[in-house]
Parts: structure tokens; sequence; C-alpha cells
């Protein structure tokens, strides 16, 4: 169950909350936010640092666009980014209050349609998960504090969410045709930190997520500095160490989608824990055997 990997940084470059890393399809490149930072990073291959298109908002989570580019899941909104001239353009504005709320993790179905998930400032059960298409934002579950950990099934049948403060991962049946979600079925549940419980005993709580082409959900286990592989089944597979407290979120990516590439946070840490991790803010690079899912694309 307890697995060994040759993890490494990319490059030099540090983020205060890195999140949503994506594979580019037809630009093989990667793509990642920093949320406080208020940047979309390019990582291009054989460069130490990312390139950097600055945002007036936070971003937290993006999209590859069908038709070229990037969609933008920002506190105000949806934006389109050309990533070849880097100019911004609003799409829609947001379904909530951004002075409460703002978009938090998010990916596109098999038809298009962009999930995204809020997150309450105020850690209160106020947020929602939303299908965001050209028809408009519908919220589809509500009482969400933190949504994270969207992905599907590889036949799409199946979609997986998380709430991060109810540190539980659901399974809902999916029908990508409708875009309805059935009801939600536990599939992994985690224990709170304890009051004066140590954090090095903790195990984190679910963060964003991925799924393998065998159907395996990875999961980013935030202040764990673990990776967690589960099958399809909810059997753990693999319990990956992890050289930094907070992982953030996994991808698949190179050309054979078998190089994993977790986000990872260094924001509001002790600096006597960053001093022991050099890494916490870096991009985390493994190989892996499985290949993942090849992004979606979304279609606004």
């Amino acid at each position: 169950m307890t697995a060994s990997y040759d993890i490494q940084p990319l490059g030099t470059h540090r983020c205060l909350l890195g999140e949503s890393p994506l594979w580019h399809p037809d630009e093989q490149q990667l793509y990642s936010v920093d949320i406080p930072g208020r940047q979309v990073l390019r990582w291009r291959a054989g460069v130490d640092v990312p390139d950097v298109f600055p945002q007036e908002s936070e971003p937290a989570c993006i999209a590859v666009r069908e038709g070229g580019g990037l969609v933008v899941a920002r506190r105000d909104g949806l934006w389109a980014l050309d990533t070849v001239n880097g100019q911004i353009q609003r799409l829609a504005a947001p379904p909530y209050d951004p002075a409460r709320q703002r978009y938090n993790d998010g990916k596109p179905d098999a038809a298009g349609r962009f999930w995204i998930g809020a997150l309450s400032d105020a850690r209160e059960p106020e947020a929602a998960l939303y299908r965001v298409s050209a028809s408009g934002a519908e919220p589809q579950l509500a009482g969400i504090v933190t949504s994270n950990g969207l992905s599907w099934s590889p036949d799409g049948r199946w979609i997986y969410r998380s709430d991060t403060k109810a540190h539980t991962v659901w399974r809902h049946a999916f029908d990508v045709t409708t875009g309805v979600l059935g009801d939600a079925v536990e599939f992994a549940r985690f224990e709170p930190r304890a009051a004066g419980q140590a954090l090095s005993a903790y195990g984190g709580r679910p963060d964003g997520a991925a799924v393998d082409e065998s159907g395996a959900y990875w999961v980013a286990m935030f202040e764990g500095k673990r990776l967690l592989r589960y099958a399809p089944d909810g059997e753990l597979l693999e319990d990956i160490a992890l050289p930094v407290r907070c992982p953030t979120m996994p991808c698949f990516g190179g050309a054979d989608r078998r190089t994993l590439f977790i986000t990872t946070a260094s924001d509001k840490r002790p600096a006597d824990e960053l001093a022991q991790e050099p890494w916490a803010g870096a991009v985390l690079t493994l190989r892996v055997d499985v290949p993942g899912l090849p992004a979606q694309r979304c279609r606004l």
C-alpha cells in the first residue's frame, strides 16, 4: 500500500497557493494557477521558471477552451485567456456574491460543460457546485463549504467530488447527455484533526484529484503530506509520502500522460515549517505506470 517514487520539483518557482494543474493536449505544456498570487502560469519544457499571465482577481481553476486558449474561473467570474497574446475577455459574471465566495475546483465534462465548485470565505456551508454551459451557471448541489476533488470515471458514468472541510469524498452516477447527477454515495471519509493533535499525526483532508485510465482516483491530502490512490471500489491502493505538507491537486501529463504533476502550497505556513520544506509551493513531478485521462475541452 505504501509506495515510493522519485519525486522532483519542476523548476525553482514557488507559489503561495498553487492549484489546478492542467496538461494542455494541443500545446503539450503544463498550466497551473497561483490563487492569492493572482497568476495563471505556463510551464514550458526546459525552462526553469514559468511564463506568467497576471490576473486582476484570484484565479481558482482553468480549463482547455475549445478553439484555443483557456477558460479561467476567477472570483469575479469566467474569463477567456488567449495564451498567445495574453489578452483576456470576460465570459460570465459569478453566480454568487464575490464578497463572500469565490470559484474553487473545476473541470469540464465530456460534453464541454464546465463544472465548478465554489468555496465560502467564512467557512460556512453556503457554497454550491455549478454546471456552467452557454446557457449560464446552474447550481447542482448546495450546502458546500469548500468544493474540491472533481473528476470523472473513464467511461464518464461517475463523477467524484469532495468537500474539503467535511473530510469526505463522494461519487454520483452521471448522465453525460443531460448533465444530471445521481444521489451522493460516500466514497472515502477521513478523520478531522483532533483538538491538540500534532500536525505530523494528522492525515490531511481531501483537496484536488485526478483519475487514471484504470479508473483509480488520485487525491491530494492537504496538510497530510501525502497522495492517495483509490480503486473504483474504494480500496486504498497506494499511500504516497510527499516532501511537502500541503499538496493541493494532481494531474497527468507528458506525451504519454504518465507524468504526474502535483501543485502545492506555501501560503500561511509558519516560517519554521517552511524552512524544513524547500519545495513547498513547487509543482512536484513523478512518473507513474498507468496513464491518466486527457483533459476535456470547455465549450464556452
